[in-house]
């Protein structure tokens, strides 16, 4: 039997296991990698209602995460749901502290499908500063909006992140008939394309794309075939069943 890369989450606690580090772990498990976990804030949540977050601080976060580094070789994490620009900062200084090769895949969420607003302003120099320290962030269309400010179009801010760290941009929210998504890497651009799935919408999706995309990363492959993969598992979770909760396999 082949030897699976160990690979870390550390994202929110949702108990419907929708999004979040449940989501994360089902899906690096399909992708035949070994997931850990390191919680960041327990939701209380369900897959359509959010009525708030109990946030962990640094110290329990990087606590949980230490014994895991300490234990096993691990070049991989994504990370979800953090509370602030500034405890994201120092726990991807830690992380890199303890691995310098480390790869870390940030999916920005900034707030909840249900409404619920986790961050209403980005401090634009500390977000500069993260970006340069990470391999890939994965916002989706509101997310980069919000991360980029001025009069410019969605790929155009896409890129502005790109001059800092390398970006796929999820297109999902868009009002097209199909959904595009592009990764920005070594100034070049990849269009991943796909045609919209009846009652598609799915709780937690952002974060199942990203942790796909970390798996395969982990597995050694290309960063155009990594996200390639993850797409193609996305879509599969999509047409799972017309629930917002994704059932979770491979084909």
């Amino acid at each position: 039997m082949n030897k699976r890369a160990f690979v870390l989450s550390i994202a929110g606690f949702d108990p419907s296991a929708g999004a979040g580090i449940l989501a994360d772990i089902k899906t690096f498990e399909q992708q035949e990698t070994y997931g850990f976990g390191v919680c960041s804030a327990i939701t209380f949540q369900d897959e359509s209602y959010f009525e708030g977050v109990n946030w962990l601080d640094n110290e329990q976060i990087i606590h949980q995460a230490k014994l895991l580094f300490d234990k096993y070789s691990i070049d991989f994490v994504k990370i979800g749901l953090i509370q602030s620009l500034q405890t994201l900062d120092e726990i991807i200084n830690t992380l890199l502290s303890w691995n310098p090769k480390l790869k870390i895949i940030w999916d920005p969420i900034l707030k909840a499908s249900a409404g619920f607003d986790f961050h209403s302003e980005i401090n634009v120099v500390l977000l500069e500063k993260i970006l340069k320290k990470i391999y890939l962030i994965t916002p989706n269309l509101p997310e980069v909006r919000q991360l980029i400010q001025g009069e410019f179009s969605d790929e155009e801010k896409a890129l502005k992140l790109s001059e800092f760290c390398q970006v796929y941009l999820k297109g999902g929210h868009s009002e097209n008939a199909y959904c595009e998504d592009i990764l920005l890497v070594e100034n070049q651009k990849f269009y991943f394309k796909s045609e919209r799935i009846p009652d598609g919408e799915k709780h937690g999706s952002g974060c199942v794309l990203s942790s796909a995309i970390t798996a395969n990363l982990a597995k050694s492959l290309s960063i155009h075939q990594a996200c390639e993969n993850a797409k193609q598992y996305m879509n599969q979770i999509l047409k799972s069943n017309p629930n917002l909760l994704a059932y979770h396999f491979q084909s």
